[in-house]
């Protein structure tokens, strides 16, 4: 795994705020040369919508997809008021000191994800496969009491699958 910037996506510019009022959803998206923009905000259709498919899962309460290289959120959902640029910053931290484990190890292995487990949240990081992806991972908090594990990570992977950046 590398450590350096995202080669697929060129530098963002600082992210925008929007709220879905339809859905009651705040977004934040990272600018990127394929947004398109209404009323002051910018959002990535594919990754967006992507996105939107896995809150839809009971319990989910936020998701990015986060920048291995620089720590950046590329792309964020939420259901609920939660910090997802500090999220997407330090998870990137956890990433790399489990990724400098394996290494100091000596494991020949690869992340697929990642669980940690708080009394009422799980936090759930999955690192991208796709070499087209190589050094992204998403990141989707759920409710503990809500949620099913089993199926969230069924649906990082469908995530995966069908991102487009």
């Amino acid at each position: 795994m590398r450590s350096g910037p995202c080669p697929v996506l060129p530098a963002l510019a600082p992210p925008h705020t929007r709220t879905d009022a339809a859905a009651g959803n705040a977004s934040t998206t990272g600018a990127h040369p394929d947004a398109t923009s209404t009323e002051g905000a910018t959002t990535i259709a594919a990754p967006d919508a992507a996105l939107q498919q896995v809150l839809e899962l009971d319990g989910a309460l936020a998701i990015a997809l986060v920048d291995l290289g620089s720590g950046m959120a590329l792309a964020t959902r939420n259901v609920v008021p939660f910090d997802l640029e500090l999220a997407a910053a330090v998870n990137t931290e956890v990433v790399r000191a489990e990724l400098r484990a394996i290494e100091s190890l000596g494991l020949r292995e690869q992340i697929e994800d990642i669980l940690i487990t708080l009394s009422g949240q799980y936090h759930l990081i999955r690192l991208s496969s796709r070499p087209d992806l190589a050094g992204v991972f998403s990141y989707l908090v759920l409710d503990r009491r809500r949620s099913n594990l089993a199926l969230a990570r069924r649906a990082l992977k469908a995530l995966e699958d069908q991102l487009e950046l």
